[in-house]
């Protein structure tokens, strides 16, 4: 059994980061993967939320979702909380023995239980888990995204999920930060800009 392990919302400027960990048999990753899985850049809200409710309601599936606040991420950093979120995940699932985390970097993480560790590039194309934990990540951060859109209405949150669009950036100049912003992104260059 492998688990693969992915994250949504690193490079956003509001909300927090999500990282999630999917584990399950070889085979059911690949009847997923010829039911239509993709990874969650390449499928629809409505079609992330859909595949997040059969991941996690599947019996033989086991699943971790970590979320670090935007007021953990700049207190702590994005590389720390995105070292403490993969160690939750890897803990909290200590009879998976092969982990695969989406991108190029381990975060300078050792577990000695582990069979392997490893991270894939474009792991979420290339491996089924990953894709799932891709789809687990970007629908929480979806969610909470939807949430605060409820909350602060102006900032378009619905659609930019928080990242950094001509929308967001004209509404911070207009309304400033929100409590949920990631006050440790350096956007005032952006926000000061006259384009």
């Amino acid at each position: 059994m492998l688990l693969g392990i992915d994250e949504a919302g690193r490079g956003c400027w509001c909300g927090a980061l999500f990282a999630a960990g999917v584990a399950c048999p070889e085979l059911l990753a690949q009847e997923f993967s010829k039911q239509g899985l993709k990874e969650s850049k390449k499928l629809s809200r409505n079609k992330r939320f859909e595949w997040a409710q059969r991941i996690q309601a599947h019996k033989d599936i086991q699943n971790v979702v970590v979320g670090k606040s935007a007021q953990e991420i700049d207190a702590k950093g994005l590389s720390l909380c995105m070292q403490e979120a993969i160690q939750e995940i890897v803990l909290s699932l200590p009879q998976v023995l092969s982990v695969c985390v989406d991108g190029n970097t381990l975060f300078k993480l050792h577990f000695p239980h582990l069979k392997s560790f490893q991270a894939v590039i474009k792991g979420d194309d290339k491996i089924p888990q990953i894709a799932m934990a891709s789809i687990l990540a970007k629908a929480q951060k979806d969610l909470e995204m939807l949430e605060l859109d409820k909350l602060y209405p102006e900032y378009g949150f619905a659609k930019n999920c928080g990242y950094g669009t001509k929308g967001h950036i004209l509404a911070l100049k207009k309304y400033g930060y929100t409590k949920e912003h990631r006050h440790s992104f350096k956007l005032k260059p952006l926000i000061d800009r006259n384009d």
